[in-house]
């Protein structure tokens, strides 16, 4: 069984994956409309639905909805116990980093300071720790990426910025953390780094079609 929708059991398409984590609850109805039950063989490829419930479960806490999060992790631990019995223990390890993920974000959105943070920094040494899968493009989202971005949230930007930071030293060119770099940075009052973070932001954005607020606060800390 998957997550339910409305009260019916359903699987994911992975055309949601793009839509926003802070979905408002009131786009339940229209989130529906992107389900459907089994047509793919989901309980051959554990991996795959994991994938579906991770980003569930990131919305979910990121919305405030700590309980449909943990309900998430409660499946993606499912999940990694199937990865287990299937002798996928690469796929297995790499879901366990998403129960944990998912449950630091829930503990965040419960309130519970030093267990999130505690949680997701186990999350981000053990994701960090592990090898990549030569047929995969690499995590969703960077566990430690969440860590910075809950350390922000935190207030403490000399903290997010050196977390960001070890997020680029693993995963060159990611938007999200040359941003939150660069936002950090600038709120610890390192001038010298918030001029490089905003420098590569805008080689990074160079061809972006549409505006973006963090592109214009790149362009006037550099006077572009």
């Amino acid at each position: 069984m998957g997550s339910t929708c409305l009260g019916s059991p359903i699987r994911m398409l992975p055309s949601l994956q793009g839509l926003p984590w802070n979905a408002r609850p009131g786009r339940k109805q229209q989130i529906c409309r992107y389900i459907t039950r089994d047509t793919y063989p989901w309980k051959k490829y554990p991996q795959a639905e994991a994938v579906n419930a991770f980003a569930r479960g990131v919305g979910s806490a990121m919305s405030g909805e700590p309980a449909q999060a943990n309900l998430e992790a409660k499946r993606l631990a499912e999940l990694r116990d199937s990865a287990t019995a299937m002798k996928l223990d690469y796929w297995a390890d790499q879901i366990n980093i998403h129960v944990e993920v998912v449950r630091g974000l829930a503990a965040f959105a419960e309130g519970k300071r030093d267990e999130r943070t505690t949680i997701l920094r186990r999350a981000a040494e053990r994701e960090a720790a592990s090898a990549k899968n030569v047929v995969t493009p690499g995590p969703v989202v960077p566990a430690r990426e969440m860590l910075a971005t809950i350390l922000e949230r935190d207030r403490k930007p000399a903290d997010a910025l050196a977390e960001f930071e070890k997020v680029l030293e693993q995963h060159s060119n990611r938007y999200r953390a040359i941003a939150g770099a660069a936002q950090n940075a600038k709120q610890a009052g390192n001038e010298q780094k918030v001029a490089h973070y905003a420098e590569l932001l805008l080689k990074l954005a160079e061809h972006a079609d549409s505006p973006h607020p963090k592109i214009a606060e790149a362009k006037r800390i550099l006077g572009k």
